[in-house]
């Protein structure tokens, strides 16, 4: 056997070194494919349940907040209504308010001196 034998016997064990780890590592990612494919699989059927059951929680939570929000619209008209009358009554009797927090102002002095007297 020649030179020229001995390096196609080298060449040939390199080739095929080289064809075995190529195929080891096709091997390989083809066995993570398949893993990621089984990850996905079950992550997709865990997440349509839960999703439907997170629909049905949503759902189930709107009814009563579409309930109070039509509350809450109601008394905000109420309390605006409250309001306008106030103001219209302030605005067309000013002086009987004045008059009326005076009265108030000296009842309350007049209490507080009773209060005083029967400590004593």
């Amino acid at each position: 056997m020649g030179p020229g034998g001995i390096a196609t016997i080298i060449a040939a064990s390199s080739l095929a070194v080289i064809a075995i780890a190529i195929a080891y590592v096709v091997i390989r990612i083809g066995r993570l494919i398949d893993e990621a494919k089984a990850s996905l699989k079950a992550l997709t059927d865990e997440a349509a349940p839960l999703i439907d059951e997170v629909h049905t929680t949503v759902t189930l939570v709107n009814g009563p907040l579409h309930s109070i929000n039509r509350v809450t619209k109601n008394i905000e008209e109420m309390s605006d209504k409250v309001s306008e009358a106030t103001q219209g009554f302030i605005n067309k009797n000013g002086s009987a308010v004045k008059v009326a927090g005076a009265l108030l102002s000296a009842a309350q002095m007049n209490k507080g001196r009773s209060k005083k007297k029967k400590a004593e």
